[in-house]
């Protein structure tokens, strides 16, 4: 009875984010193309591959009719991997060669018919007998061939070939002759785009798809990756359906008493909210205090802080007399600076997956929301992404705090995006005028987990942190800026506000 492949049989890419959108890796034995505008990482992603073949004690060759070996040796070097052992056969211009005493074989393609190529490549797979090969590129080979028949027969011809001999087969094509070639992707097994954008400021982004792989069940989509020292780091899309994890969702304490009680007892496992406001209100500093509180239970918190350097939220924490640096030197509450023109959504969603999953956070705070638009470039997508991010973090028992700064300090404010209906809790922090002197104001206008008050009050940011006072129950009109006092009595705070920016 003729032997039949399992589900056993996969091939490693080497890269562990790549795998994991495979599910798995590549079926064993089959012809992939890797297609990509120059630059955008198909050799870096080739050479991976080839390397973990060798690692696993797997013959390997690179066919090149593009690059040289020397070129392809300094990509190496760059990323701090060891070509030795890998056969790399070349067909460049005789030029190109430093010397009759160079041990790659060197031949001129617009001397030789495709035939006589195809059957040199045939020659070298035949004498090295590898498990894994690289053909990088299809663009000299469709020179080669002149015109679309032809070229088609022969990458038949090379399928065919492989197929017979047990080879797991990398197709590289910079896509400089034709935008897009459908030949290819009816003929490959599986088909991997890449893709590098220039945006209008900051460092360039790169992302990958699975245009097509037959039998596999991939992650679809765009998943966003960046080229390092090391090769390819690969960030496979957000999938929260894919996460779950049993969980107690009881409240948790801000560590301020007064916030406690105007969210009904805290905010409760599992679930996210929104710090909306205009700028300084104090928005970051009541995000603070609950990262303060997760660490002064054992728990360890990760503050992401997209607007703030350490040492601006360090003196803040100083002012108010918050005890940030015992935790922090602890290492029980993290913060990592976020550079939103340097790093891409999937690369940010990556980190946040590694506090979450690797750190055990139980707090996650995203200050501010506002930073993370800038990292998108498309409002939309930001809304879907933020979607995804807290329904993942929800199944996952974590308490997430998002900050978001509207624009205008008193009056009419507008926010720059709308994201109050995914969040679970929306905590409103305005400014008011009242007795010459500009006030705030919070209140709780929307908690889906339980009950909460509906009163609006007066807070301060002083020593020790956030205080809360009594309900403005004289007042009309707070969140408009300039209230209404209706009232015979003013249930004001003492001004012992510091002022401290938040």
């Amino acid at each position: 009875m003729a032997s039949q492949e399992t589900e056993q049989d996969r091939v490693s890419t080497g890269m562990s984010g790549l795998d994991d959108i495979l599910g798995g890796g590549f079926d064993a034995n089959r012809l992939y193309l890797v297609e990509g505008m120059p630059g955008s990482g198909k050799t870096t992603l080739a050479l991976q591959f080839l390397l973990d073949g060798m690692k696993r004690g797997e013959k390997v060759l690179y066919i090149t009719l593009s690059e040289s070996e020397s070129e392809l040796r300094l990509v190496a070097t760059r990323h701090g991997w060891s070509l030795h052992g890998v056969p790399i056969f070349q067909l460049v211009p005789p030029e190109a060669s430093h010397g009759p005493e160079h041990e790659v074989t060197l031949f001129h393609p617009s001397e030789m018919e495709l035939g006589e190529t195809t059957k040199l490549i045939f020659e070298q797979v035949r004498q090295n007998e590898p498990v894994r090969v690289v053909f990088d590129s299809l663009s000299e080979m469709r020179l080669l061939a002149q015109n679309s028949l032809r070229y088609r027969r022969q990458i038949l011809a090379l399928k065919h070939f492989f197929g017979g001999r047990k080879c797991t087969v990398l197709l590289l094509d910079d896509l400089s002759s034709h935008a897009e070639d459908l030949q290819l992707h009816s003929i490959a097994h599986g088909v991997i785009s890449l893709e590098q954008l220039a945006l209008d400021y900051g460092a360039e982004r790169r992302r990958l798809r699975i245009a097509k792989m037959r039998g596999i069940a991939f992650r679809g989509g765009y998943h966003d990756f960046i080229i390092e020292h090391g090769g390819l780091s690969i960030f496979p899309r957000l999938v929260a359906a894919e996460h779950h994890k049993e969980f107690h969702g009881e409240p948790i304490s801000s560590g301020s008493e007064g916030l406690d009680a105007l969210l009904g007892g805290g905010l409760h496992r599992g679930t996210s909210a929104l710090l909306i406001g205009g700028a300084g209100v104090g928005k970051s500093t009541v995000a603070l205090t609950y990262a303060v509180a997760a660490a002064k239970r054992g728990e360890d918190a990760v503050l992401f802080a997209f607007d703030e350097g350490l040492g601006t939220i360090f003196a803040r924490a100083d002012s108010l007399a918050i005890d940030l640096r015992t935790h922090f030197t602890a290492g029980r509450l993290v913060i990592q600076q976020i550079d939103p023109a340097e790093m891409s959504p999937g690369e940010f969603v990556a980190i946040v997956r590694e506090a979450v999953e690797k750190r055990k956070a139980r707090v996650v705070v995203i200050d501010s929301l506002n930073g993370y638009l800038n990292a998108m470039p498309n409002e939309k997508f930001l809304i879907l992404q933020i979607h995804e991010l807290l329904s993942y973090l929800n199944q996952l028992g974590v308490v997430t705090i998002l900050v978001l700064a509207q624009h205008g300090l008193l009056g009419p404010m507008q926010s720059p995006l709308d994201v109050s209906y995914l969040s679970d809790t929306v905590i409103m922090l305005r400014y008011f005028e009242a007795e010459g002197a500009v006030r705030r104001a919070l209140s709780v206008v929307k908690k889906r987990s339980g009950a909460h008050e509906y009163a609006i009050r007066e807070f301060q940011l002083a020593q020790g942190g956030l205080h809360v006072g009594p309900p403005l129950k004289h007042f009309r009109g707070i969140f408009t800026g300039t209230p209404t006092y209706v009232g015979e009595a003013k249930p004001l705070m003492s001004n012992t506000d510091n002022g401290a920016d938040a």
